[in-house]
C-alpha cells in the first residue's frame, strides 16, 4: 500500500511538470503562430495525456485499497467526513477524473484538426483547464507537510 501511495504522490511533481510544459508549448505556439510538428509538439501533448491517465489509474487503485478513499465513505458516510477527509475521498478523485476527461477531449480534438494554430488552441484551453482543476484539488497540506 505505501510503494502505491509513494508512486502516486512521487508520479504527481511528473505529470503537473509535464502538463505545465505542454499548456505553456500550447500558449507558445497558439500566440507565436508556429507550425504544429510532430517531432515535438505531438509529443509533448501526448506525453502529457498518457502520464495523466497513468496517474488516474495509480490513483483509482490508491483510492480503492486505502483507509482514505472509498473506505472512508464506506465506514464514515459522507456526513461524517471532515474537510481533509472529504478531500481525499471524493473532491481530488471527482475533479481530478473531470480533469482528465478535459485533457482527453483536447487530444481528441486537436486530432481532428488541421491548422496549427486551432491545434495549439485547442490543447491550450483543455489543457490548461485540465491543470487548473488538478492543481485546485491538490492536498497540498500533506504534499509539504
Amino acid at each position: 500500500m505505501e510503494i502505491i501511495k509513494n508512486l502516486h504522490s512521487y508520479l504527481a511533481y511528473v505529470v503537473l511538470a509535464v502538463l505545465v510544459i505542454a499548456v505553456i508549448n500550447a500558449i507558445a505556439g497558439w500566440l507565436g503562430k508556429k507550425d504544429f510538428t510532430l517531432q515535438k509538439d505531438l509529443r509533448i501533448s501526448l506525453f502529457a495525456l498518457i502520464l495523466s491517465h497513468i496517474q488516474l489509474l495509480v490513483g483509482l487503485l490508491l483510492y480503492f485499497t486505502s483507509g482514505n478513499g472509498f473506505k472512508a465513505i464506506k465506514t464514515l458516510g459522507m456526513g461524517g467526513l471532515n474537510a481533509p477527509a472529504r478531500l481525499l475521498a471524493v473532491e481530488h478523485p471527482f475533479i481530478n477524473i473531470i480533469a482528465l476527461v478535459l485533457i482527453t477531449i483536447g487530444w481528441s480534438r486537436h486530432k481532428k484538426l488541421m491548422e496549427s494554430e486551432r491545434k495549439f488552441k485547442t490543447i491550450s484551453i483543455f489543457y490548461g483547464l485540465g491543470l487548473l482543476l488538478i492543481l485546485s484539488r491538490i492536498p497540498w497540506g500533506q504534499w509539504f507537510a
